[in-house]
């Protein structure tokens, strides 16, 4: 597929602390991407050097093969929601809509004004009186109603509760159906996301962990519960990425995919296979992560 993204050696340096180390990757067209990783991880850094919002240390970054930085032409193709947006003080949401509006020239009022009443958003309260949640709902909305060919969402969705998470996930799925683009989702909550997205990018300490399908990375890792010395008699020699027990009983997560006569082994050593989420494999990778290397100090402000 055609890479609208491409990034080279990317480095960002804040004096001696390191947000992102030699980062290269490809973002492709017309594909929803889980961006995903602890605080300080380094996302928020890399997608704002993406949008020209920041600056690369050392490094290359094309967007669409060109430089974004005062690239009119191409930042009018990309949209970046963040949580924590500043409007100004007595901007409402009608003026924050219409701004966008102006700014997209893919822009669909239609969707944005089902938007404004799937998420039930006052427009003419000022943004600085907003709840938490209809703070997000008005950048959810510019991300969706703007159609830019890419769109990066940085958690701007936290602030929305669970019925709304679930009208934002509902409404992105119906629209890139419609009009498939590029979506970058960064989230915490990547159970909820893990059904979405397309692409897994797992960022740690400044580093891509884990860049591949989310279908591929599904089968990157099991669980073995039984009798822990059967257990451990079976997982000896393989990459463990976590270990609990509980008396006699193990529970052990191994790295790797198993073929069907593994399978048929475990079966007949008495032991059981339990599934492990997407969130679980990103959570004990990022461990193993840190444990095995010292990690690149990252800024505070980063994330």
């Amino acid at each position: 597929m055609t890479a609208v993204i491409e990034v080279t050696d990317l480095t960002k340096r804040y004096k001696d602390k390191v947000a992102l180390d030699r980062v290269s990757l490809r973002i492709e067209e017309n594909t929803i991407y889980g961006l995903l990783g602890r605080n300080g991880a380094g996302k928020t850094t890399l997608m704002s050097i993406v949008t020209a919002q920041n600056f690369a240390t050392s490094g290359d970054v094309r967007v669409f093969g060109e430089h974004p930085y005062e690239n009119a032409k191409v930042l009018s193709r990309i949209c970046f929601v963040r949580e924590g947006q500043k409007y100004p003080d007595d901007a409402t949401p009608t003026h924050a809509l219409h701004a966008a509006r102006m700014f997209f020239p893919h822009w669909d009022q239609d969707l944005a004004e089902r938007l404004i009443q799937d998420f039930q958003l006052p427009m003419k309260t000022t943004i600085k009186k907003l709840s938490r949640g209809q703070l997000s709902a008005v950048g959810v909305i510019i991300g969706l109603a703007s159609r830019a060919e890419v769109t990066f969402f940085d958690e701007p969705y936290l602030g929305l509760d669970a019925v709304a998470r679930q009208i934002f996930y509902d409404r992105l799925l119906s629209d890139y159906a419609e009009h498939p683009r590029t979506i970058v989702l960064s989230s915490h909550l990547i159970d909820e996301v893990s059904n979405l997205i397309e692409k897994v990018i797992v960022i740690d300490a400044g580093r891509i962990l884990l860049d591949e399908d989310t279908d591929a990375v599904r089968d990157r890792a099991s669980t073995v519960v039984g009798d822990a010395a059967a257990v451990d008699a079976w997982v000896a020699g393989r990459e463990v990425l976590h270990r609990e027990a509980l008396g006699r009983v193990a529970s052990v997560t191994v790295l790797g995919a198993l073929s069907a006569q593994e399978r048929t082994e475990i079966a007949r050593a008495g032991l059981d296979l339990a599934p492990v989420s997407l969130q679980q494999l990103i959570v004990r990778l990022t461990q193993k992560s840190a444990d095995t290397a010292a990690p690149a100090p990252i800024a505070e402000e980063v994330r």
